[in-house]
């Protein structure tokens, strides 16, 4: 292979230039690029790409404009070396801007050739005598204009033409995207004010509502232990309606803040041995499987896994409680279960009781949500949301499906990524 070398002489000089103003139109895009991307708020990014664009052709002003959602109006979003009073809005009826954006091609002209008398005067004490109009457009869509002046003539040729076309895709591009973010900004704005309300509706229920159940509680009981000789039994009966109801009102309480702690508070991995911590929830139990003649399985064998050992009780103490809750009279026999694969450790909890539709699957583990076996019961509707919480933060899941012949069976998988750690959020991966 050979190569042929040309002295510098007076052909190649002719050449050089075109092939200079090539380069500097390819380093404006990249420069423009570069600028626009760096950006996160649309007036700034627009402001600095329009005095990259003026340097560039040497223009005097510069405007840009963005288009509202009903595709008509303009607003002044960037400008530089020009007076905006009186431009700061129009329609894309109005001026060599409004022109641009009809047409959605580029406009230059001279500010005497404008049909609108008042504004070209208004263009004149400004100091423009030539305006040169760029749609920007992206996905056939104008997003704005940038407007140019100048106190000269302008001359443009298809090199510039396709340089500012290019241009002008790109401020139209950037400004979609930095619209997008400013929208999604705005969202996660509003998801962290919900967040916090959240945060403190729990935080009066635990203080401002509590206290005063615990009181009409505990009042409620003094009357009736005090004074029931003298009431009759109707009102005796209305006392220990009252205790139920306050007794009522704080489980609920206490199942709300369950259920915030499951969902806020972080959690701290440790080595959780099954089969202890599963012999503590049956011992706890004990007195009620006692006292209802129900039958207790549990395997064999249970391993040790890394969990937050605090919410697996819960889970388990969730599942006791709604199956004692909710089985029926047909209830007979609870049934724990462990299982694995090669990414989570699976528990089951099966009862015999009334037992679950497929339908009510999907939506027993949202928040108040209670099926139609649950009239009649009373209930906070958290048990199962919170255990829906604690699997998603082991990187789990929890589901239910009925049983073989009746009763339920509910899940819940805990990820074997979880590693032990004292840190803020649990190390986990989903496969």
């Amino acid at each position: 292979m050979s190569f042929k070398f040309f002295s510098d002489g007076p052909m190649c000089a002719g050449k050089r230039k075109p092939m200079q103003k090539r380069n500097e139109d390819i380093a404006l895009l990249l420069e423009m690029s570069d600028l626009l991307a760096g950006h996160k708020n649309i007036a700034e990014g627009l402001r600095e790409a329009l005095l990259k664009v003026m340097h560039f052709l040497s223009m005097t002003g510069g405007r840009i404009y963005l288009m509202d959602k009903t595709g008509i109006r303009l607003s002044l979003v960037a400008c530089h070396g020009v007076d905006s009073e009186g431009l700061e809005e129009m329609t894309i009826h109005e001026g060599f801007s409004g022109k641009a954006a009809r047409t959605k091609a580029i406009v230059t002209q001279k500010v005497s050739e404008l049909n609108d008398v008042d504004r070209a005067q208004m263009l004149f004490k400004k100091g423009f005598k030539s305006i040169l109009c760029v749609p920007l457009i992206a996905k056939d869509k104008v997003r704005g204009v940038m407007n140019l002046g100048t106190d000269r003539e302008i001359f443009i040729d298809q090199r510039k033409i396709d340089l500012l076309t290019a241009v002008g895709n790109q401020m139209a591009v950037a400004t979609e995207n930095l619209t997008l973010y400013e929208e999604l900004q705005n969202k996660f704005q509003e998801i962290y004010e919900k967040k916090n309300f959240i945060k403190f509706f729990a935080y009066s229920i635990s203080h401002d509502l509590k206290s005063p159940t615990i009181g009409l509680c505990g009042l409620t009981n003094r009357l009736n232990k005090k004074y029931a000789q003298m009431l009759d039994e109707k009102g005796r009966e209305l006392c220990n309606q009252i205790s139920k109801a306050a007794e009522q009102v704080l489980k609920l309480v206490e199942q709300i803040n369950l259920y915030v702690t499951a969902k806020e508070a972080p959690f701290e991995m440790e080595r959780v041995n099954l089969a202890i911590l599963v012999e503590e929830i049956r011992k706890e139990f004990s007195l009620k499987l006692k006292k209802r003649k129900l039958k207790w399985v549990e395997p064999e064998n249970l391993p040790e896994i890394v969990a937050n050992r605090f919410s697996v009780a819960m889970v388990l103490r969730n599942f006791m409680d709604n199956a004692l809750k909710y089985g029926g009279e047909t209830l007979r026999k609870l049934k724990l279960g462990y299982e694995a694969n090669d990414s989570f450790h699976v528990l089951s909890f099966t009862d015999d009781g009334i037992g679950i539709q497929q339908e009510d699957c999907e939506t027993v583990f949202d928040s108040f949500k209670r099926n139609a076996s649950s009239t009649g019961t009373t209930g906070s509707g958290l048990g199962l949301a919170i255990v829906k919480e604690i699997a998603e933060k082991h990187g789990g899941s929890a589901w239910a499906i009925p049983g073989k012949e009746r009763g339920a069976v509910f899940h819940v998988s805990i990820s074997k990524a979880l590693e032990v750690s004292c840190s803020r959020l649990p190390k986990w991966i989903k496969s």
